[in-house]
């Protein structure tokens, strides 16, 4: 008999723990790229750089090709995405980094002060994706670059929801990827590395096609998107047995170009012999091109790492992976739009890239990998922006969405059900002299210039225009009419007065 019942019990264990299983909320990994194009991974025909790690997630999962930022540069795309909200309800819609406090540009007294250090905060009672999932029982961690809050404010990560954080507090910072310091926690972390100015160039009448000309800027000891990278890998490991969200927000490839000379050496022997970039506003590199493809193909290489690791520790299939950037690619410290086609297929050039709402600045590259949950190699030309993963990701671990966010969950394409979808997008930024933009099915209407008085809206038909060349406002006006409707309506007087329009009506 009491052989029956220790049977009895095996049986119920079993049962037991294959219940647990399949209850287990999912893992999410949220990989942001920083002013990656949407052009510039393999899967969206990219020729030159190499990213297979990255292209085997969309092998894997599903690639979305009308995927959004919340805005066009840094911080107000990673607030939006962290709440929910579009630009015309945002706390932060621009980069701000409160510059009231003092000298914050100069480098060496910020190494000392760290009063002079990071962006002004949002808001203590901000609702962030990472307090609304610890609330539903996970452990939140966020790895890389921040740029929401100053050390020692009410903006830091462990005060906006995220139990780890290690990277850079501050975006100015991450300016330098062999920093002088770096963030675990509130705790300032000290590098080995020597404190260069950013902006420092190369020393006068020097020889610019001798390496030992670029040797302050290449040969430093801890380099630190490594750092980030193994604090993320020991995350993993740490919370292979519980549900966990990483907010992985990678500083690369975002200039200044640096990565260790190594990766540089391969693309070297395919790119040849390059003109080199003296600096300006970043630092200076011999091999441009060489290090810029290096820099991306060196986050894919972390990324097939993170996967790795999952498969290690059994956690993989049950790990939903999105891979995203903040917005489209640079036009400065060296990088070459034209000669990597960063932006394809929209245009590449100045004004229609980072920092601007054409579709090369706002429109980015997404995939969702979630293994027996997401079709592999699908598709998906649903439109959705950075403000739906709020409401997607409460979906997918069972929990209300917040009341206030102007998002859609797009969990039932990533499933392949019936979708919900947008009426319209719409974005707003107070920066480059002030615009709006408007996505409605196949329009796309803009406003810029608006700080110089001009509220004219330009209209382009996504069908037949991708890059946005023929404006055919005057053969629609009725859409016009209802572009500036939607402008109006969805445009709220900012809190902080650095991000209002008067020409708009805000006081």
């Amino acid at each position: 008999m009491k052989r029956y019942a220790h049977y009895f019990l095996f049986i119920l264990f079993i049962v037991s723990c294959q219940t647990t299983k399949k209850e287990q909320k999912p893992n999410i990994i949220y990989i942001l790229a920083d002013d990656l194009g949407y052009g510039e991974i393999g899967v969206m025909g990219q020729q030159k750089i190499k990213t297979p790690n990255i292209d085997a997630l969309a092998k894997n999962g599903m690639l979305f090709t009308q995927h959004y930022s919340g805005a066009p540069v840094c911080a107000p795309a990673r607030y939006s995405f962290l709440t929910g909200k579009h630009m015309g309800h945002s706390y932060i819609r621009g980069n701000d980094e409160w510059n009231e406090r003092g000298d914050i540009w100069n480098y060496t007294k910020v190494f000392s002060d760290v009063s002079l250090e990071g962006q002004r905060p949002i808001p203590e009672n901000t609702l962030t994706l990472g307090k609304h999932l610890q609330k539903a029982g996970y452990t939140t961690g966020l790895f890389g670059k921040w740029g929401l809050g100053a050390p020692n404010t009410e903006g830091v990560p462990n005060k906006q929801g995220f139990d780890e954080f290690y990277g850079y507090n501050c975006q100015r910072q991450a300016h330098n990827l062999y920093p002088s310091h770096l963030w675990e926690n509130e705790t300032k972390v000290y590098l080995n590395n020597e404190l260069v100015n950013p902006h420092t160039n190369l020393e006068k009448d020097a020889d610019i096609n001798n390496p030992k000309s670029y040797a302050k800027f290449t040969d430093q000891k801890d380099y630190a998107p490594k750092l980030i990278h193994d604090k993320s890998i020991a995350f993993i490991r740490k919370n292979k047995d519980k549900p966990f969200f990483m907010y992985y927000a990678s500083p690369l490839p975002h200039v200044p170009l640096q990565v260790p000379n190594k990766y540089v050496e391969a693309y070297r022997k395919v790119f040849g012999e390059e003109k080199p970039y003296t600096g300006k506003s970043y630092f200076p590199t011999q091999y441009p091109n060489a290090t810029y493809a290096a820099m991306i193909s060196y986050l894919d290489m972390q990324i097939g790492e993170l996967v790795a690791e999952l498969k290690k520790q059994g956690i993989y299939e049950n790990t939903l992976i999105i891979f995203t950037s903040d917005n489209g690619p640079t036009y400065t410290g060296g990088v070459d739009a034209n000669y990597f086609n960063s932006a394809r297929p929209f245009d590449n050039n100045y004004g229609r890239t980072k920092g601007f709402v054409y579709e090369g600045g706002i429109r980015v590259p997404m995939i969702a990998s979630w293994p027996r949950k997401i079709k592999a190699g699908t598709t998906s030309n649903h439109i959705s922006a950075f403000y739906d993963m709020m409401p997607t990701l409460s979906e997918v671990v069972g929990i209300k969405t917040p009341k206030d966010v102007d998002g859609i969950s797009f969990s039932n394409t990533l499933l392949g059900k019936k979708q919900q979808n947008h009426e319209f997008l719409y974005w707003e930024f107070p920066s480059y002299q002030g615009q709006q933009a408007v996505r409605m099915g196949k329009w796309k209407a803009i406003r810029k210039n608006i700080f110089k008085g001009n509220l004219t809206i330009e209209l382009y038909n996504l069908d037949e225009d991708l890059k946005e060349q023929h404006n055919v406002a005057q053969k629609y006006p009725e859409i016009v009419k209802k572009m500036a409707q939607i402008m109006k309506q969805e445009h709220s007087p900012a809190t902080n007065k650095r991000f209002q329009f008067t020409q708009l009506g805000d006081k």
